[in-house]
């Protein structure tokens, strides 16, 4: 393990380069501008290679994080992009969306000096290099060869559980076929998360990625309607189910029916999947938002809401019944919202809606609320002020509390045994469910995380596909 000596003399965390604040709040361009080669050799020089890297743990894909880094150092891009594939099938992803404070750069032992190597950003460079090196030359990066297996697997859903389990079996020789509702595949990766957080392009070649290892990928399929669980359970020796959890949770308050009243889930669809940041280019128009605010405080409220500016509004508040230091967005997302212009409206709930005469929404009624004692999450519950109340003029107003399980395919397979909360039971090992050779991972069986763990799930239901299947 490093000592503390060499830990005091490491050098300060190298920046990234970001678009400026008054340029990047009016385009949907990258925010983040990536480390040059020579930051990200200054970056991985400050690891300190720990004999017990404690980063790994960290990591719910396990990437060999000291391995990858050490070469970054040395200046092999391609023997980098090598380890981190081996362990993570969407490293250009995870780079750039992973909350990487929390997990690997969590663990870092430079953490407590505030200062952890920035591990994210290194993967994302490790992975653009790559991705930009293939562009280059086609065909100069073929698919590493690995064990090979016998058998098929078919996966539905294409969000990062899917993929992840996709690019497992493919991996080890396994037909892999993914099956997707939508028109594009990707799920959240393409539908939730902004282009300015997460380039298309960016997921498109991950994505083509995949299907270079063989899997077929088969667009408008809907779990539980166009494809089966049983069907393709007799077509395939094995079925993961990776369909995350995308029905919307509203407020329950009155005037939710108002027009201009939208859940995440739609509006950020209708910008990022239908391209209606593009309009008239693209036939998806958007709602027209002077005044917007958005309910919640997760990293969804925060795309939702810096979104709404580049949609030209004028004004976006994000209401939060809890202060700042409650706020469960990634630290990086609440500052960009806030340089960008995004006002916080903290220690306020709805009360109501309020419309004109022909029904469009034109404020939102507010309590203030003040922490009170600690609920049974052990987080002090918010309770009302007697009396403060107050309306803010709204005309578009965007629900981000979270989402629940669809209940599409469930319904149309009986005998998928469910939680309490209605979400898959799966074992936690291997993700089989109540189904011998069903598995499923990520959103659907945990309820609304993160992607990296709904990639560990599908890793880890992958390897235990190919382990079953004699890889």
């Amino acid at each position: 393990m490093a000592t503390e000596t060499s830990a005091r003399n490491v050098a300060p965390r190298v920046d990234m380069p970001c678009q400026a604040p008054a340029e990047r709040r009016r385009n949907f361009r990258e925010v983040a501008l990536g480390y040059t080669g020579e930051m990200a050799a200054a970056e991985a020089a400050r690891c300190l290679q720990c004999k017990r890297p404690t980063c790994v743990k960290g990591c719910p894909v396990e990437v060999p994080i000291r391995d990858f880094i050490r070469e970054v150092a040395a200046g092999d891009l391609e023997k980098a992009y090598r380890i981190i594939r081996a362990a993570n099938s969407l490293p250009a992803v995870c780079g750039r969306v992973c909350p990487q404070e929390h997990q690997c750069e969590g663990k870092c032992i430079l953490k407590a000096k505030g200062q952890p190597v920035a591990i994210g950003r290194l993967e994302r460079f490790v992975a653009d290099s790559h991705l930009a090196a293939c562009e280059t030359a086609p065909g100069a990066c073929p698919p590493a060869p690995g064990p090979r297996a016998a058998g098929r697997v078919a996966c539905i859903g294409s969000g990062p559980a899917s993929l992840t389990c996709a690019g497992v079996c493919a991996a080890a020789g396994l037909e892999v076929d993914v099956y997707e509702a939508l028109h594009e595949a990707g799920g959240v990766l393409v539908y939730g998360i902004p282009a300015f957080r997460l380039p298309k392009d960016v997921v498109a070649a991950e994505i083509a990625g995949l299907r270079e290892l063989g899997v077929s990928f088969h667009l408008n399929h809907v779990g539980g309607r166009t494809v089966d669980v049983a069907e393709l359970r007799e077509s395939h020796d094995a079925v993961f189910i990776g369909v995350g959890a995308g029905l919307p949770v509203f407020l329950g308050v009155p005037g939710e029916n108002l027009v201009g009243v939208f859940s995440a889930n739609e509006y950020l669809t209708r910008i990022n999947l239908g391209r209606a940041y593009g309009f008239p280019e693209y036939d998806t128009p958007s709602f027209p938002g002077r005044h917007v605010t958005v309910f919640g405080a997760g990293n969804v409220a925060m795309d939702a809401a810096r979104t709404a500016l580049r949609m030209g509004a004028e004004s976006v508040h994000v209401v939060y019944r809890r202060t700042r230091a409650e706020m469960p967005a990634r630290g990086e997302e609440i500052e960009h919202a806030e340089e960008e212009g995004v006002q916080f409206a903290l220690l306020s709930a709805p009360v109501r809606f309020n419309g004109d005469e022909q029904s469009r929404l034109v404020s939102v009624t507010l309590q203030t609320m003040e922490l009170g004692e600690a609920d049974a999450s052990g987080r002090r519950r918010p309770v009302p002020v007697e009396g403060a109340v107050r309306d803010l003029a709204t005309d578009l107003a965007i629900v981000a509390l979270g989402t629940r399980s669809n209940p599409i395919l469930l319904d149309a397979t009986p005998d998928l045994a469910r939680t309490e909360r209605g979400y898959i039971q799966a074992d936690p090992e291997t993700g089989e469910t109540s189904i011998p050779g069903v598995f499923a991972g990520g959103d659907i069986v945990t309820g609304a995380a993160t992607v990296i763990l709904a990639m560990g799930a599908g890793r880890r239901a992958g390897q235990e596909i190919v382990r079953r299947l004699g890889a």
